[in-house]
């Protein structure tokens, strides 16, 4: 999971579906995945995108297609360094389909 935007409106998360196996040791005689390993592998390995909206306590997670297009502005960004008005003006547009609110464990 890495935080790729905080600002006082938005904040955008990057969930990794691989992270949870990157931590892990290789068996040591075979230098492979051990056992533990493939029983911790995502079934579907997908990213996704988690953007919330802090005014409207809500969130919406983007993976599938959404995560590519969500992608696509990330790589925009990266190329052309935008404004933070560009990136929040982005970044409402997604946050339209926020449905789900934000709850704190």
């Amino acid at each position: 999971m890495h935080m790729l935007y905080d600002s006082d409106t938005y904040s955008v998360t990057h969930m990794l579906a691989d992270a949870v196996a990157a931590d892990a040791a290789p068996d040591a005689n075979s230098g492979r995945a051990g056992p533990a390993l493939l029983l911790r592998v995502p079934t579907l390995a997908r990213h996704g995108f988690e953007i919330v909206d802090k005014r409207a306590g809500k969130e919406v997670y983007l993976d599938g297609s959404w995560a590519e297009l969500f992608q696509q502005h990330i790589s925009a960004w990266q190329r052309n360094t935008p404004t933070q008005e560009e990136v929040e003006d982005t970044l409402e547009q997604y946050a339209e389909l926020a449905q789900n609110p934000v709850v704190v464990h």
